[in-house]
Order: structure tokens, then C-alpha cells, then sequence
């Protein structure tokens, strides 16, 4: 269609369907065979400040590791919700959504494999006991669970394995990112933290 309305593919125009010079209509795009895009978009646009690298770690040690340090400070300091004998849970600093929580071993290890069997069962059950605090505090109506391993894959911290729990709710991709690109997090992590870790130890 042209401004005013008119069609202009080669359907309404003369059978050599050219507009001069050997320029030919555009085609109609309706009859084109397509399958709709399947991705729904979770927008983050404050991420950029992490993945600007503002606040990643300098190199894959343990003395630079948020993930080895927060067990070392207060569970409000460190935004720690959990802690169990081998893992513990501790709030996203640059979260998703709100309540977006990380499963992590204390010890600093990469891969999934390098578990011990004590750390899988552990991590495993903080997981589910994550999806049950944040269902009760917040009630999400689902969530995204998994773990990218090693940067390729999308790991911001490759080093120290930790496994996502990303509550969801409907419309949480809405048109703030999209068109001021603003991610509303409707709570601090403070009172975040607070809220789960209270849950989450009663």
C-alpha cells in the first residue's frame, strides 16, 4: 500500500509487473508462507550495567568470585535467602524479576559434572524450596529454572556454577522495557531479601 491507500504490488498493475527501468512491484507479503515467532521476551534493560562489565569479576578467581564472597557477609549484606551445608541461595543483584534467586555451591566450581553427590541432591532441593518461598511470598504464576555453563552458553560467571530460579508473571514483558527501556523491579533488594529469607527459615 502506498500513503494513500493504493495498492501497489504487482497484482493491480500491468502484466510485466515492472515499475520502469526494469524494477519490478513489490510482492504482497500475505501469501508468503511464515511461522510466527515462538519467543516470548523477558526485557532487561538495566542489565547493561552488568554486562557493560561495571561490576564483573576481574578474572575467574576465587578472590574476585561475588559467589564466594557473599557467604562471607551477613545474609542481609550479602542478599543471602538461604544457606544449607553445601549450597545456599542469594538474590540476583541484577535480577530478571523480582525474586529472582541463584542456587550455588559454596565451592567455587564451573561445571554441572564437578558436583559432588551431596552438592547435586542439595541443589536440587534448594530449588525446589526456592519455587515454594517465592510462591508464597509472591505468587508467580511460573517460572524459568537453569543453568548456562561456561560464557558460550551465557554464563555472566562462568567460573562458579549457579542455577536460576526466575519467577514469571503474565505480562511481565510488558511495554516499559520496550519502549522506555525501563525494567520496573517494584521492590528493593533489601525487602526482597527480607521476605524470602524470612519465608524461607520459618
Amino acid at each position: 500500500m502506498s500513503a494513500g491507500g493504493e495498492d501497489l504490488t504487482a497484482q493491480n498493475h500491468p502484466a510485466d509487473g515492472r515499475l520502469g527501468d526494469g524494477i519490478p512491484y513489490p510482492e504482497a507479503a500475505a501469501g508468503f508462507p511464515r511461522e510466527p515467532d515462538g519467543f516470548q521476551r523477558l526485557w532487561t534493560p538495566h542489565r547493561m550495567v552488568y554486562i557493560d562489565g561495571q561490576d564483573k569479576p576481574k578474572d575467574s578467581g576465587v578472590s574476585e568470585c561475588p559467589f564466594c564472597t557473599s557467604p562471607t557477609k551477613s545474609d542481609a549484606e550479602g542478599l543471602i535467602v538461604g544457606r544449607g551445608q553445601t549450597v545456599f541461595a542469594v538474590l540476583n543483584l541484577y535480577p530478571y524479576n523480582p525474586g529472582h534467586l541463584l542456587i550455588c555451591p559454596y565451592r567455587h566450581v564451573a561445571d554441572y559434572t564437578d558436583l559432588t553427590e551431596d552438592e547435586t541432591v542439595e541443589l536440587a532441593q534448594f530449588t525446589q524450596k526456592a519455587m515454594r518461598v517465592i510462591r508464597a511470598v509472591s505468587g508467580p504464576h511460573g517460572f524459568n529454572l537453569g543453568m548456562n555453563q561456561g560464557p558460550v552458553a551465557g554464563a555472566g560467571i562462568a567460573a562458579h556454577l549457579h542455577q536460576h530460579v526466575v519467577p514469571r508473571w503474565g505480562g511481565d514483558a510488558n511495554f516499559l522495557p520496550v519502549v522506555a527501556q525501563t525494567k520496573a523491579l517494584p521492590q528493593v533488594h533489601a525487602d526482597v531479601q527480607a521476605r524470602l529469607s524470612k519465608e524461607w527459615n520459618r
